[in-house]
């Protein structure tokens, strides 16, 4: 297993101190790391541009202008998947963690042990790999979690993909996207991929869900997409 990491703290000691640890934790549980270091959290955004694929996150509660939990927070937006841990000072901060699903608070001074554990924790819940779905997009390539994606539509050659914050458009066949895509999504018209998860109503022509959105329902279909959903759920 090789996992991707980012280190984002403005103290030099504590991000070589935390870098060290990562690396004899990785050494002992014989897997493979890549650590990045990050002195703020606009530097580590400034990457996050380009690169979406981290799988623990290790953020300084305190840094200057983004804290971490303002980075954490802008994360979550995009990715529900990295398990992130937060390192602070201040141990009366860490109830601000609980809305970005933060997998711990460690506080300064960071035992190397308490951290080597964390670690093995937040490996342990990685492996278990939740449904996903990897696109190329603007000359990215981006990893979205199944239960992230609403629906998708067709476009003539180009389809979008509408997700719980953004929408990304890229030129892909509809069909041959439901290939990729587990059982949890259903062809409501030529047009539509809908994720069962999200809806939140139907009728004989259309379907509604949790963002709102109405999407048109073929004809002949209503009876087997009820069955879809009632096993669904």
């Amino acid at each position: 297993m090789n996992y991707q990491i980012a280190i984002c703290e403005d103290v030099i000691e504590d991000a070589q101190y935390l870098t060290s640890v990562v690396q004899s934790w990785a050494q002992e549980q014989k897997v493979s790391v890549n650590v990045e270091t990050f002195p703020s959290a606009e530097s580590f955004l400034f990457r996050y541009e380009e690169k979406k694929d981290y799988d623990i996150l290790l953020l300084d509660v305190e840094m200057k202008k983004i804290s971490g939990i303002q980075l954490a927070k802008q994360i979550r937006t995009i990715d529900h998947h990295a398990e992130i841990i937060f390192t602070t000072s201040h141990f009366e901060l860490s109830g601000e963690g609980y809305e970005v699903d933060a997998l711990h608070y460690l506080v300064k001074p960071i035992a190397e042990d308490k951290l080597k554990e964390v670690l093995s924790k937040a490996a342990q819940k990685l492996s278990v790999e939740p449904p996903s779905l990897v696109i190329s997009c603007n000359g990215e390539t981006v990893k979205l979690l199944e239960t992230d994606i609403q629906y998708i539509e067709s476009f003539l050659h180009y389809i979008v993909v509408h997700t719980l914050s953004t929408e990304y458009k890229l030129k892909e066949n509809l069909s041959a996207l439901e290939e990729k895509l587990s059982s949890d999504f259903y062809r409501t018209h030529r047009s539509y991929l809908v994720s069962l998860k999200h809806i939140r109503r139907i009728s004989r022509s259309a379907v509604w869900l949790d963002c709102g959105d109405e999407i048109p329902l073929a004809r002949g279909k209503y009876d087997d997409i009820n069955r879809a959903f009632i096993a669904r759920n």
